[in-house]
């Protein structure tokens, strides 16, 4: 009970005692006064008694309240002083006005009182207005700092071992990747046994050498296949050194016709071992997907690339397309009907290679639809000639066209792009169960997981010439007719730049056989005439050409002027036969508000992971992007600083 309320209470008891006893003595006087005398005295006596007990009791109160307080004020000081964290007030200034010993100890000083708070923890600077947590480092120790603004009021607690132990566990985490000699048949074919085994044990050394300096666990699992085991402090060393094994095993096998080369494929941060093994052969199809000669690291959600400077080696044989082409028969022949879709803004390699899908459709008794959104320069020769071929122009259709025909039996080909993003409309992909992908570019880690059947060859010069592979194995007695053919041939010149880059053998066997189809080689060369107008928008740019590292050239489009996608490319590849030009990249605005680039290169140089980092993707010599509220100058400075990123991690050129 509350000091005031027990002194009122112990008051009107008192008051009540002696009023009820004065009217006793008042009756005892009215009654019999000598008895009411005596009372009288007795009440006297014991008032005098009642009032100094009463003194003594207040006295001892008051006695016991004081000493109280002053053990409660005692023992506050002593645990505040005590405390392991710290407690700091401040002022509106920033000016520290009182701590306890904990932050003078923190701050090897017996009091800071007066000291500017961002010159004793300089960290705090970086504190954003809204942010209640902190962690400083202060010496050798680590602080977590909570705030209370509106008190202006700071603690400290000590986490130094709690971090170690923390990072302890994030160093100590397991990581498992995949080593895989990706192109040992073709490297060792025409080796005799002995130069072979030589060659393989040039190639098993540096890889445990490799091992052994970075502290992996290795263990062979196939001929060409390791298994490695390793922690985030060794992953991370991995990362630093860019997984110079690559390099180092493509120079000791130099002098082979094809040197070997490696795909590893490591996996970080899955919740179970079994998943984490899943990742790690993920990681290895990402790699070998993008042609190979590079690693691919997953950790959680991110996904790095390294390698990769190199182009795809051509596989020698063709078992693979005669297993897929007997696939995609069979898929067609349980299918309604075949929907094919090529990329967003379609290119002559896109709508030829449409083409021959449609053809192999047909050609199993099947209806086939090629869904087209717009028609763009690149393509308007070709789209013309189609309209006039009534047999062939019938099964060009509209995406809005596409959704009201799919079922789920309907099966989905989408050819030149592997990305539901890039096609004309992605909804129709979410409407069947059936989907197959034939692409001949780089895979990036937006692959279109869902297909049915895969059919992505980086080696590959085109995806006219992996469509047309497919169809020579499709049917025995198949025959094209010349606009069919041509389409396809054409896909093949404007990709290799008339067999001038990315040609194999191949792609040679390819063009031949679409020539004994009836493919029209000059009718390809009307197809490809330029315009007298497009040569001088290709002008307007070049004109503007700066050179950068002495190879690399670089052209931005005059601010204001809207350019076709098609001339930004043409404008790289024209770029790219200047003299000691390996390189080439041209931004322009583009007429739909986008900022277009595109990137060209001989090979020395990865264009492909340029444009990955700007959002974009493509080969080692021909990749592109596109970018939304930008202006041409900041995509230019973006991209310098890019280029300077990769110049100092690991050079521009091989």
């Amino acid at each position: 009970m509350p000091k005031f309320l027990l002194k009122r209470w112990h008051g009107l008891h008192i008051v009540w005692i002696f009023g009820l006893l004065a009217a006793l003595i008042v009756v005892l006087f009215v009654y019999e006064w000598e008895i009411g005398t005596a009372a009288l005295l007795l009440s006297g006596i014991l008032g005098f008694y009642t009032i100094r007990a009463e003194q003594a009791f207040r006295k001892d109160l008051n006695h016991y309240v004081a000493t109280l307080s002053h053990r409660v004020k005692k023992a506050g000081s002593d645990v505040v002083g005590g405390l392991p964290i710290g407690i700091l007030l401040y002022n509106e200034e920033m000016t520290v006005e009182w701590h306890n010993p904990f932050v003078g100890k923190m701050m090897g000083e017996d009091s800071v009182i007066g000291r500017p708070l961002h010159e004793l923890i300089p960290a705090l600077k970086s504190r954003k207005d809204k942010e209640t947590k902190l962690e400083v480092d202060v010496g050798k120790q680590v602080y977590l700092v909570l705030f209370r603004p509106d008190e202006r009021l700071m603690y400290f607690t000590d986490i130094t071992e709690y971090k170690g132990l923390r990072q302890r566990y994030e160093d100590e985490k397991l990581a498992m990747g995949i080593v895989m000699m990706d192109n040992i048949e073709e490297a060792t074919q025409g080796m005799d046994d002995q130069t072979r085994s030589i060659t393989l044990a040039k190639v098993t050394g540096e890889i445990t050498e490799w091992a052994n300096k970075y502290g992996l666990y290795l263990r062979r699992t196939a001929s060409d296949r390791y298994l490695i085991l390793l922690d985030q402090k060794g992953l991370k060393a991995l990362e630093q050194s860019r997984f110079e094994l690559l390099d180092e095993v493509r120079d000791i096998t130099i002098e082979n016709k094809l040197p070997m080369t490696l795909s590893i494929g490591i996996a970080s941060g899955a919740p179970t071992l079994t998943e984490l093994g899943v990742w790690a052969q993920t990681s290895l199809d990402m790699a070998l997907g993008r042609g190979g000669d590079q690693v691919a690291v997953k950790v959680g959600e991110r996904l790095s690339f390294y390698g990769g400077r190199t182009n795809a080696v051509e596989k020698r044989t063709r078992v693979r397309a005669r297993v897929i082409s007997h696939a995609l028969r069979d898929l067609i022949r349980e299918s309604d009907k075949v929907v094919i879709m090529g990329h967003k803004t379609p290119d002559m390699d896109s709508i030829g290679a449409a083409i021959g899908v449609l053809k192999a459709a047909l050609v199993s008794g099947k209806e086939g639809y090629i869904v087209i959104e717009g028609v763009n320069p690149s393509i308007q020769k070709l789209m013309d000639m189609i309209a006039e071929d009534e047999k062939l122009n019938r099964w060009f259709i509209a995406p809005e066209q596409a959704l009201q025909i799919t079922t789920r039996k309907t099966l989905a080909v989408v050819v030149d792009t592997h990305r539901s993003s890039m096609v004309p409309e992605p909804k129709l992909l979410q409407l069947t169960n059936r989907i197959f992908v034939v692409d001949h570019h780089r895979r990036s880690e937006d692959f279109l997981h869902e297909a049915t059947l895969v059919y992505m060859e980086p080696y590959a010069s085109s995806t006219c010439e992996l469509v047309t592979e497919l169809l020579q194995y499709f049917h025995d007695r198949l025959t094209m007719g010349v606009l069919e053919a041509t389409a396809l041939l054409a896909g093949i010149v404007v990709d290799t730049k008339s067999f001038s880059l990315r040609t194999g053998a191949r792609t040679f066997e390819a063009a031949s056989f679409l020539r004994r189809s009836g493919a029209d080689a000059s009718l390809i060369q009307t197809l490809l005439k330029d315009d007298l107008e497009h040569y001088i928008q290709k002008a307007e740019i070049i004109k503007n050409v700066d050179v950068l590292y002495e190879h690399v050239a670089l052209a931005v489009g005059d601010p204001g002027r809207k350019f076709s996608q098609l001339i930004i490319a043409q404008a790289a590849d024209t770029l790219l036969t200047m003299n000691k030009i390996m390189a080439s990249f041209v931004i322009g605005e583009r007429p739909d508000g986008l900022v277009g680039i595109s990137a060209r290169s001989l090979g020395q140089m990865n264009v492909q992971v340029v444009m990955e980092r700007m959002g974009g993707g493509g080969h080692l010599t021909n990749a592109a992007t596109q970018l939304e509220g930008v202006t041409t100058a900041e995509a230019a400075e973006r991209l310098k600083q890019i280029l300077n990123e990769i110049h100092e991690e690991e050079g521009l050129f091989e």
